[in-house]
């Protein structure tokens, strides 16, 4: 098993084994890779991760929840909900913000459960209603810094459908300022402006689809 957190662009993979992905990254020149589990080690490889000569970091651990945890000590961690939501076409709901192309999501509020969350921010940031939710596709990490605090965000992601006979209304205040429904064959333009993680949310729809 493993988890994969994403510094910008970047994974870092913590894992109990190694499988073909994580060893796709581990022959590349700069990779780092670490074995040895310590508080020293774990400070290492987040430090190593923020080097820009740095292509992915492999941390290798036989206790994958014990490194986590270890991992996690050294972020403030925030929980987002988000959506991959689908059409009666099976065309599947985009939103371009900041330059990127992206899937709905948003934190989590007090109070809320994570399905509410995912819920109400596809419907506050499309205008969309009546969403029904599906099922869990996966949780993805990544890590940005705040006003000098290091953040590790938890975005679990839900299939969703819903009607398209309704009117998509960007929010413009979350810097959103296009919505609009992919179709299979547009798939590919998108997929050449969108982060890494929104590829892992796709892939893991593509594996579940029937």
């Amino acid at each position: 098993m493993h988890i994969k957190i994403y510094f910008n662009d970047k994974p870092l993979f913590l894992c109990d084994e190694m499988n073909e992905e994580i060893n796709s990254y581990a022959h590349h020149d700069d990779a780092v890779l670490i074995d040895e589990f310590s508080t020293p080690a774990v400070n290492s490889i987040i430090h190593e991760m923020w080097q820009q000569k740095i292509h992915a970091g492999i941390f290798l651990h036989p206790e994958l929840e014990q490194l986590k945890k270890a991992v996690w000590k050294k972020f403030d961690i925030i929980k987002a909900g988000g959506g991959l939501v689908l059409n009666e076409k099976k065309e599947i709901l985009f939103i371009f913000r900041r330059g990127k192309w992206d899937l709905p999501k948003g934190k989590l509020d007090q109070g809320e459960t994570i399905e509410q969350c995912a819920i109400r921010e596809v419907q506050e940031e499309t205008g969309l209603k009546n969403i029904a939710l599906k099922k869990k596709l996966l949780t993805t990490y990544h890590t940005y810094e705040d006003s000098g605090r290091h953040i590790l965000k938890e975005t679990y992601w839900y299939e969703m459908a819903v009607n398209s006979d309704q009117t998509l209304v960007p929010q413009t205040i979350e810097d959103i300022h296009e919505v609009k429904w992919v179709g299979e064959n547009k798939l590919s333009e998108v997929l050449g402006n969108t982060f890494p993680s929104i590829k892992d949310v796709l892939a893991k729809y593509e594996s579940l689809r029937d």
